[in-house]
This record gives C-alpha cells, structure tokens and sequence, in this order.
C-alpha cells in the first residue's frame, strides 16, 4: 500500500511544561511538521506569521493564558546601529565570516558545550549530547547554512562565534547562535546579528528575523535594542513600541482557541501545476 503525505499540514500542541522565560509560567506550543516537496514554501509562509523551525519543525507559541512570546524581525532597509552596536562592529573587525553548509563539527561542538555551561547550564538545551547538536544543525529540509566567525588576529584562527541560519524568501531567520562566553566584552552575540543585518542588505533581503522577544525576560532584552525592530502580534507585524508598554499577562478568554488559531493561518499553495 503506498502512503503519501497530506496535502495540508497538521497542526498540533505540546503538553504544558515550564517556561524558560517568565517565572510561574506555563509554556505550550502550535506546531507542524516540515517535509515534503514544499518544506521550503512551508517554512517561509509560517515564518511571515510567527512560527519558527527547529531542525523539522514550525512551532509557535500558544500558551492558554499568556501571550508574552512575540516573533520579532529587523528591517534591514531602516535599521540604524546604536552607538554601542558601532562600538561591537569596531571591537569585532578581526572576525572572518564564511558560510558553510548544515554540516556539524567536533570543533562547533566544543565551542556550543563551552557557550552553554557558560551562559545555559540550566536551561532546556543543557544535556544535548554531540548526536543531538549533529541533529539540531544537519537535520533541515530547507535552505540552511552555518555561518561559522573566526578571529584572525588569533595565532589558531580561533572559532569564535556560529549562527545556524535558514535562508528564507524575504530574509535570513537566525535559528540558533551560540559564541566564546569568556570573550563578553567584545559583545559577540550583538555583533553576529549586526554582520546578519549586513548579509541581508548584500543579499537584498528586507529581514533578519531574531526569534521571539520576550518583555520581561531579561534573556531576551538585548532584542529590543535594535532598532527598526518588528514583533508580530494581532495577526500582524508592528513597529515595536516602548518595550515596557508590553504585558506579558493575558486574561485567558482573550486568548482564542487552536482551532481558531490554525483557521487563521495563511498556507502557501501546494497544488500541483497542471501540464
């Protein structure tokens, strides 16, 4: 018998389990599965509305009564660096940036362990071993790169930074960075997204999306420092306001349900051309 994958995607939600982000929250996530012929028309429809990947995957957060989690993107066209943003780009300069394909290393390996007993030791990711860091960078159905960041001025050409990186139809969607944590004075994270916004411009794309910003997640704060900074909220992208002006919390009959949720959603087109 021969099976085939459905022609529409189908969604579904996580169980509730602890939030990283906000204390005595509970976190739940929309999702779907990314394969077939279309992953790449897939990813970039959802990624316009919110969604993100994680190696075969689109979630979103959906979460049954807060609302804090917010897609946040840069238009690349308007962004104007801070002073202390021009200062991260003046300190980096010795960094050389190549991109390579979805292929992981023993060395991005060491440098991923390194970031995240660092800056991560408690958090979700804290026990990946090097199969799993091999699943999280190798396992993409879309148009991925690893764009790796060496210090030249360095004797070894140090490994210094890495950025997991999809290309998508009208920007480049920064998966996961993680960089050398003893080197905090030279602001790397902040840079790995400046040289992002850099990589869009050249390529003629109009967004670097950031992932979620989160108001009143210290973790996420350095996100609302960019500016021409949007975060997707009401089935739209805004222009991000005062980022004080956000509440994280949500009478839960404002929140709709996930079948209205999903209704809403717009999915690309994957009928087949007629000959």
């Amino acid at each position: 018998m021969r099976h085939s994958l459905p022609l529409a995607p189908q969604f579904y939600v996580t169980a509730p389990q602890t939030c990283p982000y906000l204390e005595g929250k509970r976190e739940r996530k929309l999702f779907t599965a990314l394969q077939g012929d279309h992953a790449e028309k897939l990813n970039d429809s959802l990624s316009k509305q919110g969604f993100r990947r994680s190696q075969n995957v689109l979630y979103r957060p959906s979460c049954s009564d807060c609302s804090a989690c917010l897609s946040a993107r840069i238009r690349v066209a308007d962004f104007v660096p801070t002073k202390s943003q021009r200062r991260a780009l003046r300190r980096n300069q010795g960094l050389v940036r190549e991109a390579r394909s979805p292929w992981a290393t023993e060395e991005q390996y060491a440098l991923f362990r390194n970031y995240l007993d660092s800056r991560h030791a408690d958090g979700g990711m804290a026990d990946m071993d090097v199969f799993e860091f091999a699943a999280m960078i190798e396992e993409t159905p879309v148009r991925s790169r690893v764009i790796e960041y060496r210090d030249m001025t360095d004797a070894e050409n140090a490994l210094t930074a890495v950025c997991l990186t999809d290309v998508l139809d009208d920007g480049l969607s920064m998966v996961y960075s993680f960089f050398r944590p003893d080197q905090a004075s030279r602001s790397l994270g902040s840079y790995v997204i400046l040289d992002h916004i850099q990589i869009a411009r050249d390529a003629g794309l109009p967004y670097v999306y950031l992932g979620y910003w989160v108001p009143g997640s210290a973790k996420m704060g350095y996100k609302a420092k960019f500016s021409a900074l949007e975060v997707y909220l009401g089935g739209a992208w805004q222009q991000l306001k005062d980022p004080e002006a956000y509440e994280s919390e949500a009478h839960p009959l404002s929140i709709d349900p996930i079948a209205e949720q999903v209704a809403r959603l717009t999915l690309p087109d994957t009928r087949p051309m007629d000959d």
